[in-house]
């Protein structure tokens, strides 16, 4: 079920939503639409997000998640998402591009009672992706650290103590190229030692106490398998 801040197609048709927008009234949130008076914040994104996959299942990851977190004004379509990769999962439609991910539990957050990887995990997923990584992905991480409380010094002392994983390397290599490296951290001090992404995985239940959320090392452990069927 969508927010009862969003107007969708549900309800209403297209062609009136957006005579609605040009009329002042409302303004698009992703596939969704919704008064001008509404605050843009992660939940209304997370909702926009939730009734465009139309799976609870489906953790919004990459761009996805960091149009959520306000990191970037568009969200990239199709949809970039993820599963635990504990979690057995057939891949429906091509609405949206799902991956398999090793995940911990408290790399995912439930705004709006979506599943979001959280600003620092959508950074790394970012800096790790397999794909092609682009000025859009670049821009998103420069986001992250900039809107959404990323530390841009623990999230490379975090990459430091990655970098012989897969896509290792090319992760420091992008977050340099971001424009990010070097910069201080209080966090770096203790980085290395503290439980962030690659301590060991646990398994949690979901919103409500449904099947399990995540397992695993974390996005600064073991990555991601191929995508879920075809992209």
């Amino acid at each position: 079920m969508p927010s009862d801040r969003l107007v969708t197609t549900d309800g209403w048709p297209e062609a009136e939503l957006r005579a609605a927008v040009l009329a002042g009234d409302l303004v698009a949130v992703g596939a969704c639409w919704a008064s001008v008076a509404e605050p843009q914040d992660p939940a209304l994104r997370a909702a926009s997000y939730g009734w465009s996959v139309s799976d609870p299942r489906l953790v919004a990851a990459g761009l996805s998640a960091a149009w959520i977190w306000g990191a970037c004004s568009r969200p990239p379509l199709p949809h970039d998402c993820c599963v635990p990769a504990v979690e057995r999962f057939r891949r429906r439609g091509a609405w949206t591009a799902v991956r398999e991910i090793a995940l911990r539990a408290d790399e995912v957050v439930g705004p709006a009672g979506v599943r979001v990887l959280t600003p620092e995990a959508t950074a790394l997923d970012l800096l790790r992706t397999r794909r092609r990584f682009g000025d859009a992905d670049a821009e998103a991480v420069r986001g992250l650290v900039a809107v959404a409380g990323v530390d841009a010094g623990r999230l490379e002392a975090l990459l430091a103590r990655s970098e012989r994983l897969p896509m290792g390397r090319q992760a420091q290599r992008r977050f340099r190229a971001s424009g990010l490296g070097g910069r201080a951290s209080g966090a770096n001090g203790h980085a290395a030692g503290a439980r962030g992404p690659g301590g060991s995985g646990s398994v949690v239940n979901g919103p409500g106490g449904s099947s399990p959320v995540v397992t695993g090392p974390g996005l600064g452990g073991a990555f991601a398998r191929d995508p879920v069927g075809p992209t």
